[in-house]
């Protein structure tokens, strides 16, 4: 199951890069992971989800804005890619294989990525603008990241 979740925090991450990283942090930090004795043991300690959280935060801020770039150009892809792995891995680290999470994390993020952006593009078009559709997209990535906090409990 956790490698499944690694999976939906790489489809999370295509589509808000942050917002992945930042739930598998508090799921570590609440202590639904085990992260002991892992190199990945950070992403349970007391400051990082709140560092993600943050992040997450002033992302879905800035997505809005109209000079944001498109998210499969290489920063903004190579970015969701590297978040999309380590939220994956810290995931699979519980399982007992960081690699097999890192790998269904990339996987989810290029999914997420490509998929999330052409799911945005018909909503947009369905809406005349842009912003309903960025505003679902962000209220999808924050509950599919809850619900991978949840899953964990």
């Amino acid at each position: 199951m956790l490698y499944a979740l690694a999976f939906l925090a790489g489809i999370v991450a295509g589509s808000r890069a942050l917002t992945a990283p930042a739930a598998v942090s508090w799921a570590a930090h609440l202590g639904y992971l085990n992260l002991e004795g892992s190199w990945l043991a950070f992403m349970g300690y007391a400051w990082t989800p709140w560092v993600f959280t943050v992040l997450a935060i002033v992302e879905l801020i800035t997505d809005q804005l109209p000079s944001t770039p498109s998210r499969k150009v290489p920063m903004q892809f190579g970015a969701r890619i590297v978040t999309g792995a380590l939220s994956g891995a810290t995931l699979g680290a519980s399982a007992g294989s960081w690699i097999a999470g890192l790998i269904a994390g990339i996987v989810g993020a290029g999914i997420g990525t490509y998929g999330g952006a052409e799911v945005r593009a018909r909503m947009t078009k369905a809406f005349g603008r842009d912003l309903p559709a960025a505003l679902i997209e962000d209220a999808g990535a924050i509950v599919l990241g809850l619900i991978i906090v949840w899953a964990l409990r």
